[in-house]
Formats: structure tokens, sequence, C-alpha cells
């Protein structure tokens, strides 16, 4: 517009004028290039708020989790058992089935043997801390074996659907029809007694628990708003499965973890205790079967292994529950 038709404009009565702003261009001018949009960067700003979410989560986690006594408890038993289990050998550097003693000494008769001896005058002490070593490497290893087997069968299974979950569903189901302890007793049998065939064994017979829980899972993450929006940006199956859908699922299963874990020490306590254990190596449940002739004359050989056996998977249990009432997202809000 002309300055005289600016000025024709301003003397109609009426007529009201205002000064283009800086971004606004006059007519038949072209356009030209305006400031930078302020939230060009909101991508990476949705991440990062998503990353202080997640802080944030963990952090109320852990408060919630040392606020029970019950978890702190398991927390520190088993941290004492794993110490003891890690010290084992500087405490007892010797073969502790090597006989050191005199038979059936019993608890505190002799300060060399604070817990006495066996019928084969073997170190009842020793036995238990160097058996702590077996129990742990068996239920740890094997945990770990069965839930990452089981967490790929039932990502797989919960994500694609259709044929490649019928298919995976029945391979579950076919497991899970067999007594577990006797297919465990079955697979040891077959192969050679060792704390590695014992770990493959339990790992075997373990998975298609998690493999169900992990499907579950899936099923229901798999149709969220962000699954959706991680399909129509193009990303791949394994980024959505182990990045987006995956990280959401996990509370379930690091609580039933610890849980697998006290069940593959108790199944090992088994196969010991029947003779099927490693018989190169001293575990709680050889102790407890070794022991098992002599309740009456020496309670102490089965009852003192026992009583490790019970704590430690007392403190696994526990440190379970205090996983559920710190990742359990029906409590989030209120804690």
């Amino acid at each position: 517009m002309s300055s005289t038709g600016v000025g024709a404009l301003r003397n109609i009565p009426g007529a009201t004028y205002a000064p283009a702003t800086e971004n606004e261009q006059p007519a038949g001018v072209a356009p030209t290039e305006g400031p930078a949009w302020s939230n060009v960067k909101a991508p990476d700003a949705r991440s990062q708020q998503s990353a202080t979410i997640a802080i944030t989560n963990g952090r109320r986690a852990m408060r919630v989790f040392f606020a029970n006594p019950n978890a702190l408890f398991g927390t520190g038993f088993l941290g004492l058992v794993i110490a003891v289990a890690l010290l084992a050998p500087v405490f007892f550097p010797d073969d502790p089935l090597s006989m050191v003693g005199r038979p059936f000494l019993w608890p505190g008769q002799d300060p060399a043997f604070p817990l006495g001896t066996d019928s084969l005058g073997r170190d009842v002490l020793s036995g238990i801390l160097h058996g702590s070593r077996i129990s742990l490497f068996v239920g740890l290893t094997a945990t770990a074996l069965g839930l990452t087997f089981g967490v790929l069968v039932g990502a797989v299974a919960g994500y694609f659907g259709g044929w490649v979950d019928d298919i995976l569903v029945r391979l579950v189901e076919i497991f899970q029809t067999l007594p577990s302890f006797v297919l465990l007793v079955v697979l040891v049998a077959i192969a050679q007694p060792s704390a590695t065939t014992v770990t493959l064994a339990i790992a075997v017979i373990s998975w298609p628990t998690v493999a169900r829980l992990t499907r579950a899972e899936f099923r229901a993450i798999r149709e969220k708003d962000f699954v959706m929006a991680a399909r129509s940006l193009g990303f791949g199956h394994a980024r959505i499965i182990f990045r987006e859908i995956l990280p959401n699922a996990l509370p379930p299963i690091i609580v039933t973890s610890s849980v697998m874990v006290a069940t593959a020490i108790l199944m090992e306590s088994a196969l010991s205790f029947m003779g099927l254990g490693d018989p190169n190596v001293v575990s709680w449940g050889s102790m407890i079967g070794t022991g098992r002739e002599l309740v009456r004359t020496a309670w102490y050989l089965t009852a003192l292994p026992g009583l490790a056996i019970v704590f430690t998977v007392l403190a696994l249990n526990l440190i379970g529950d205090g996983l559920n009432d710190a990742l359990n997202p029906r409590f989030s809000q209120d804690r």
C-alpha cells in the first residue's frame, strides 16, 4: 500500500490503522526467512523428559524397596551369602572333601572345627562355605539362561502373534505338561552328573514360566500408543521389541527372577540329596544327603546345611516381595 493510501486511510473517520509486525510481509513482496522455530528440538526434549521420568521412577522404586524391612533383611543376608561364597577359598583353601579331623566332632567341641566334623572327619563349616559357591552358581546361572531363552520366546510370540504365537505356545505347553522335577531327574540321569549338567537341566525346565509371563506382557503392551508411534516412524521389529516394549515389561520379570533363583537352589539341593549332583564338589544338598542316615545320632550334619538353604531361599523370597512392592505400578502413585 502506498503512502498516499495509508494517509487516506488515516483520514477516514472510525478507521483504525495498526502497523505491520516484524514477521508480517506486505502484499506482493516475497516472504523473507524468519527466525528459527523454537520447538525444532521437541523430539530431543521428549526423550530427555522420558529419561527424567525413568530416573524419577527408579529412585522412587529404590526408596520404596529400601524402606521395606523385610527386603532389607533379605538383601543383607543374600549379600552375606555372596561374600561368604567369594571368600570361602581364603578362609578354607584346602579341599572341603578332605578328612582333616576326628569324625563326629560336635559343634563347639573343638575350636579348630567350630561346626564340628562329619562321619569321615570333614570340616562342616568348610563344607557349608564352599557349598554356598555351588548353590549360588547353579541358581544364578540357571536363572540367567532360563530368563534369556524365556524372554526371547515370549517376546517373539507376544509381539508377532498369529501362527508364530501358535507354534511357540504349543512348544511351551509341551514342556509344561511334563512334570518339572521328573524331567529334571531324567535329564540329569541321562547326562553325566556335574554342576554344568545340573545347571542346564534346571534352565531347560524353568524357561516356560518366563516365556508365558513375557508373552502376556507383550500382548498387553504391543497395542499401546507409544508402540504404534514407533511403528509409524518406521522403527524395525528388533528396536520396538528391545527398546520400546521390553523395558516396560521388565518389572514382573525381575520379580519372577528372584523366585527362580530360589527354586533353582532348591532343585539343585534335591538332586544332590538324591545322589544326582556333582560328586567332585560339595553342596548343601549333598551334605544333607550324606548326613540323612545319621539324623538320630548327629542331627547337626543335616540341620546346619538345611538352615543355610532355608535362610537363603527365604532371603530371595523377601527380595522378590520387596521388588514387587517397589515395581508394581499400582503403588507407584501412592508412594
